[in-house]
């Protein structure tokens, strides 16, 4: 899961101690005509860069992709872009669920990271699927992403992007569709294999011969929960995006957007048939824990009745009386022992045959 981290907002004044952009900063690129111009740039130059282009006549837009920056770093980004005081503020602190928002020429849009942690079992594991976040901030002539959690880089999309100049001339919206498509291919990914997880349980909770722990199940229970609440919300927020009434997005890639709300739909259903699998399997589990103690009760109730035979006796003629029968008797005492033995042996028989024990 995403964890909350201890760093405070610094204070914007004199006083604070402001970490360079730079050092959030993972990646800078500015694009024309769907290519990537080589060089470094800052956010600052790069939009300059940026302009310049786009006066000459050049379709051209920056990428700038940040990991979890603090309040400073974030506010010099948002300067220099025109970002809205809102929408930075939850980039910052994270935490957000999926959603869409429009700031007049720029869109928000807030994506949840899911990653499997990889584990030898269930029943070894302490966490099965791990959360992040994406922020993406997209105007007409810029994409701004902001990573928090230590998975869901984008170098790989990045790079598919450098490599495919027809998408890249589509503009900052196509930048927009091929990371909510990687994200949500990726939620398909981390679905299959929570499934091997919930076969395995499944297999473990119907096998006669084994113990059910029900601790297990509620840790799938409560991972897939989170996938739910990761997945889930975004499909509204996708089908915004590809809506015909977003004007501003080209049609070219609404359609392809409209292609990741379908994949996003196929994960949330698969997410919410595992909900009610792992919720028949725990009274499943319940069930065959009821029935297991049921069991072990009648085995205790068999040996307590076989053992109140010879306690019976044994109490009886333990008993200091003068007057008793058989007490002045040779064969008195084996001849006890024989008939402790022979009910005993009688009731364990009876027992065994009714299969209680």
């Amino acid at each position: 899961m995403l964890r909350p981290t201890n760093r405070r907002t610094p204070e914007l004044d004199s006083h604070s101690i402001h970490v360079p952009v730079a050092r959030a900063m993972v990646d800078c690129g500015v694009y024309a005509d769907g290519r990537r111009l080589p060089g470094k740039y800052t956010h600052a130059a790069a939009l300059d860069k940026v302009r310049e282009l786009q006066m000459a006549g050049v379709r051209a837009f920056v990428w700038v992709g940040l990991h979890e920056p603090d309040a400073h770093q974030m506010q010099s980004v948002a300067d220099v872009f025109g970002l809205h005081e809102l929408a930075v503020e939850d980039a910052v602190h994270a935490h957000q669920r999926p959603k869409l928002e429009r700031y007049d020429n720029t869109l928000f849009l807030v994506l949840k990271t899911i990653m499997y942690v990889e584990h030898e079992s269930v029943a070894k594991a302490r966490e099965i699927v791990e959360t992040g976040e994406i922020m993406i901030f997209v105007g007409p002539d810029f994409v701004v992403t902001v990573r928090h959690g230590d998975h869901g880089g984008l170098a790989g999309v990045r790079k598919r992007m450098d490599h495919n100049p027809a998408n890249c001339a589509l503009g900052p919206y196509a930048v927009l569709h091929a990371i909510a498509d990687h994200v949500v291919d990726h939620y398909l990914e981390v679905t299959d294999l929570v499934e091997y997880d919930i076969d395995a349980m499944e297999e473990n909770v119907f096998s006669p011969t084994s113990d059910t722990d029900i601790e297990h199940i509620y840790l799938l229970k409560r991972e897939v929960v989170e996938m739910r609440r990761a997945v889930g919300p975004l499909n509204l927020a996708l089908q915004r995006l590809g809506s015909d009434h977003n004007d501003l997005i080209s049609k070219e890639v609404r359609r392809y957007i409209r292609d990741v709300v379908d994949h996003n739909t196929q994960a949330s259903d698969r997410i919410a048939s595992y909900d009610e699998v792992l919720s028949s399997l725990v009274q499943a589990a319940v069930g065959k824990v009821s029935m297991q103690q049921n069991m072990d009760m009648r085995k205790i109730s068999a040996w307590v009745a076989i053992a109140a035979v010879p306690t019976a006796l044994a109490g009886i003629y333990g008993m200091n009386f003068e007057h008793m029968p058989e007490l002045a008797w040779t064969y008195g005492y084996p001849t006890v022992l024989l008939v402790m033995a022979t009910v005993c042996s009688a009731l364990y028989f009876t027992f065994r045959r009714n299969h209680w024990l």
